[in-house]
């Protein structure tokens, strides 16, 4: 199928973009490369995706005429958004990147028949500070980030019921591994435990228990729903892993992977952070069958190895 994949530069869009290719479809990209975090990076994923056959159209969704990159689009996987919670990005960019974007895409794919299915990706961040419920719960979103990816996946749901757009949502939980933001929890703290820096922990945050989900689970479901077409549409699925350990249980097994002890720098809390995420994948489990498999232990040794290499490759060049 020919597949576009939004947002292909960041760490999911592009673990999904390539397992499309191994799968043998046809994957195109679109991605933006904003500044939220070093566009290099970006940059090295794009020379990846590029390496394996997978070419990335440069373009901002909230601004951009993508009519035409459109043309023959099957599948349509939309990560491409304004991440985060921090303090330091305006609830503009949130507005533009998360609910404008999102509705201009609507608008040009809902002109193209040969769709056959919109995987809007959403996050457990909708539910707000106990993101502890099944899809049927209220949400209540306690962040600018929060508030307007729920407005996100509302606005590609009335396109389902109004113009008859075939829709699923996928909330993602925590996700880690490899290729991870370099500003997310266990990027951050194994940069630093590597290179021997003290790390900032908001305060009280240790005891903070998340559904950490590994970056491959999240692709194996976004693959499974691609072969259930007919079951997902105008469906919500929670995306995560149901074994849940906290934050500090996280930071102790990068401990033991590497041998060495985190320097840690507490840090006031911050505004907006959840305080437990819990994944029900029941139905998530029913419809499409999928079945979260990677420990935390074992995805953060994946994770600790790939940024060894990466070090290993700086220093090379250097």
């Amino acid at each position: 199928m020919k597949i576009i994949v939004t947002g292909i530069a960041g760490a999911i869009g592009s673990h999904v973009a390539e397992a499309l290719k191994e799968a043998s479809h046809d994957v195109i990209g679109i991605d933006a490369i904003t500044d939220y975090y070093d566009p290099e990076i970006k940059e090295a994923n794009i020379d990846d995706l590029n390496n394996v056959g997978i070419p990335v159209i440069r373009k901002d969704l909230a601004v951009d005429d993508i009519s035409k990159d459109l043309e023959g689009v099957e599948v349509l996987y939309h990560f491409a958004a304004q991440p985060g919670i921090s303090l330091s990005t305006s609830f503009e960019d949130y507005l533009k990147n998360n609910i404008v974007a999102t509705q201009k895409l609507l608008e040009a794919v809902s002109k193209h028949p040969s769709l056959k299915l919109l995987v809007h990706i959403s996050t457990s961040s909708v539910y707000g500070a106990h993101a502890d419920s099944d899809e049927t719960s209220l949400p209540k979103p306690t962040s600018f980030y929060g508030v307007t990816k729920l407005a996100g996946e509302q606005l590609a749901l009335a396109y389902a019921r109004e113009k008859g757009l075939p829709v699923t949502v996928l909330r993602l939980f925590s996700v880690y591994g490899e290729r991870e933001r370099p500003e997310k929890l266990y990027s951050k703290v194994i940069e630093n435990i590597l290179h021997d820096k003290p790390f900032t922990l908001y305060d009280g945050s240790e005891k903070h228990r998340r559904s950490y989900t590994y970056v491959g689970d999240v692709v194996r479901a976004c693959l499974l729903v691609i072969d259930k077409i007919e079951q997902v549409k105008g469906e919500i699925f929670n995306i995560g892993n149901d074994m849940t350990i906290t934050t500090g249980e996280g930071l102790a097994i990068v401990e033991k992977i590497t041998g060495k002890k985190i320097l840690i720098q507490k840090v006031p809390s911050r505004a907006g952070d959840q305080l437990e995420t819990m994944a029900k994948i029941d139905k998530a489990r029913r419809v499409i069958g999928y079945n979260p498999t990677v420990s935390p232990e074992e995805g953060l040794r994946r994770q600790v190895e790939w940024h060894k290499k990466k070090l290993h490759k700086s220093q090379n060049k250097s």
